[in-house]
């Protein structure tokens, strides 16, 4: 049971690579800053350094995401902590095969009430701590996200404006040469030239856009800080058995940052082509600003220990990006809230039965 345990935590991992990915390139890609293939690989690495990381910076977030404080009872042994795996791993990969961005979290915490039910009746789930420490900020990251966006978007454009046309080139130049005298070879060669400005040739060897540039650090910390956050959420489930085989707490961090890497690389691009293409249409300008709030948002949870969604707060974000262009397209939108609704039940429901078979 305890070989189990420990194989669905790294299958719950990968599922949420998988489905997760997306949250911090689908920018790149709708604004078509580069394609499918770079984006997943660049958010694979961030996704995987900021797992390793949560290593010392989140691990009051083990502690939640193991029934601490959300469950009557300890829910720490295997058959329940399996049940809780299976109830997520379950809702996820309906999502991640529909194209569906979900929370993790929101699975996670589902799966926690299912099992609980399960187990011990509804009075076996604190249901004003669950309201507390994870409906909550559930609930409020979204909204807050939103309005963030909504109120910064203006200062970002007119702070990051300059930046727009702004441009490094490498410029490919002919040497002028003197006349050769009479009887010698003349030999003509090029030179390199670096030119820096809002006005760049059209004709260069190559050229690094700046504004493009700042989007791939904002989505690189995005990715970054979504490892940071949900590794130990995902690693939660898997302390026990990972203790009872002798792995260290830190050689569990590196097997979760993993599989969440291996399921970002493999199967990430489905859900990314959803909030990429889907959602409304966006500039590198307004995906480097949705990038940006994102990263404000998960990082201050990420810190306090507050299981936000990322999923709910890189997509609002997204969603407020087409509410200044009136871009946004509402019937996606429509189903992206109802996933986000019934995660929590379906989710729950399905630990509930996994937690009766096992």
């Amino acid at each position: 049971m305890l070989a189990l345990l420990l194989l669905l935590t790294l299958a719950l991992a990968y599922a949420n690579g998988a489905n997760d990915a997306s949250k911090g390139i689908a920018t790149l890609v709708g604004a078509g800053v580069t394609d499918h293939r770079r984006a997943i690989a660049w958010g694979t690495l961030w996704t995987v350094a900021g797992g390793l990381c949560a290593t010392l910076l989140t691990t009051g977030l083990v502690a939640t995401f193991s029934g601490e404080g959300l469950l009557a009872g300890t829910a720490t042994g295997p058959a329940f902590l399996t049940a809780v795996a299976g109830g997520a791993i379950g809702w996820l990969a309906i999502a991640t095969r529909t194209g569906l961005p979900v929370s993790t979290t929101h699975a996670l915490v589902g799966g926690l009430c299912g099992a609980g039910i399960a187990a011990a009746g509804a009075d076996g789930v604190l249901w004003a701590a669950v309201g507390r420490k994870a409906a909550l900020p559930l609930a409020l990251s979204p909204v807050i996200s939103l309005t963030l966006m909504t109120l910064l978007f203006p200062v970002i454009r007119l702070a990051f404006r300059r930046f727009e046309g702004y441009c490094v080139c490498l410029e490919q130049r002919p040497v002028a040469l003197a006349a050769a005298p009479a009887g010698t070879v003349a030999i003509h060669s090029e030179s390199l030239a670096v030119v820096a400005g809002a006005d760049c040739p059209p004709t260069v060897v190559s050229r690094v856009q700046v504004l493009d540039s700042l989007h791939w650090l904002s989505s690189g910390c995005t990715s970054f800080l979504r490892g940071l956050n949900d590794a130990p959420k995902i690693l939660a489930l898997g302390v026990t058995a990972a203790a009872a085989d002798g792995v260290p707490l830190g050689g569990s961090y590196l097997l979760v940052a993993a599989a969440m890497g291996a399921g970002s690389y493999l199967a990430g691009a489905r859900v990314t082509e959803t909030l990429a293409g889907k959602v409304t249409h966006m500039t590198p300008g307004e995906g480097f600003a949705a990038n940006l709030v994102t990263s404000i948002l998960v990082a201050a949870a990420s810190t306090v220990g507050l299981p936000v969604s990322t999923t709910h707060v890189s997509t609002s974000a997204i969603v407020g990006i087409g509410l200044h262009g009136r871009t946004v397209r509402w019937r996606t939108v429509r189903a992206l809230l109802l996933g986000w609704v019934v995660t929590l039940p379906v989710a729950g429901l399905l630990a509930y039965l996994a937690y009766r078979l096992v």
